[in-house]
């Protein structure tokens, strides 16, 4: 899967000022922070209890299509599936391995994509890449091109949660593309590349600004640990995620109609 050309956004100063400029505002919101506090140092829907990175790739896919009303029903999946480990998951029948699943629904779906994703680690084991240090954008296009039921968002997904929090990936969602990029003034590709154009224009200003992002998290008094160098993007993804699920799944009267020409983002008094 190659990224195609064409008027799509990518990385350029003044997006990145603007960027920087809404995370800012919108991570002063007390409804953001709390969310981002809670599940940034320890995230319900990727823990790092589980330690094999496998079982993280492969519970980073399963978590697709789930809700956020039933987090508790997929942390007890993932739970069981620590206990069980992922080379007894691998063994396991396809019936019993369903049963593990159905609580989240789409039980064969998730079924295809634990077998398929086995066979591309068992796969990729003798001849590379290593899933853990390769170059990050060449292994998601991978990921997405090889594993059934896959796509950039879950490939995105399974390799951050594989590498840990801190890896330099910002994920991206459905509702990212679709309801957040347009009030920052970027434009994508239809389906799911849009997904990678908008992580990797991401990723590019988060490293534009990774100081800034780092005095803006000490600034705002955030109890979070962030890693020793390089931008925050785990925050950041949380922070614009959270954002747009509070603000932007049921549009509030406080997110300005003028976006992305007003930089305010909330409580603008745009006519």
């Amino acid at each position: 899967m190659s990224l195609p050309t064409g008027t799509v956004t990518t990385f350029t100063p003044e997006l990145s000022r603007r960027l920087f400029r809404t995370v800012a505002r919108i991570a002063e919101e007390p409804s953001v922070k709390a969310v981002v506090e809670a599940n940034h140092d320890e995230n319900r829907w990727w823990p790092t209890r589980v330690k094999d990175w496998r079982l993280r790739m492969a519970v980073a896919g399963w978590s697709g299509r789930v809700s956020y009303n039933m987090v508790s029903t997929y942390a007890d999946v993932v739970v069981e599936a620590d206990r069980l480990g992922f080379d007894h998951l691998v063994a396991m029948p396809d019936r019993e391995l369903a049963e593990l699943v159905r609580p989240l629904g789409l039980a064969a779906a998730r079924v295809h994509y634990f077998r398929s994703l086995a066979a591309f680690l068992e796969n990729i084991e003798a001849s590379g890449p290593d899933p853990l240090t390769s170059d990050t954008d060449a292994f998601i296009r991978l990921f997405a091109d090889k594993v059934r039921q896959a796509s950039y968002k879950v490939a995105q997904c399974a390799t951050l949660y594989a590498r840990g929090y801190h890896s330099g990936i910002i994920p991206v969602d459905s509702g990212m593309v679709s309801k957040l990029a347009p009030r920052l003034g970027m434009h994508f590709g239809r389906g799911a590349i849009a997904h990678e154009q908008m992580r990797r224009t991401l990723e590019a200003c988060a490293d534009d600004r990774a100081d800034g992002y780092r005095k803006l998290v000490s600034r705002l008094n955030y109890a979070v640990t962030l890693p020793d160098e390089g931008p925050p993007t785990w925050w950041i993804h949380l922070s614009l995620i959270y954002f747009k699920r509070l603000f932007c799944n049921r549009p509030s009267p406080r997110l300005c109609p003028g976006q992305p020409i007003c930089g305010r983002m909330l409580d603008c008094h745009c006519p």
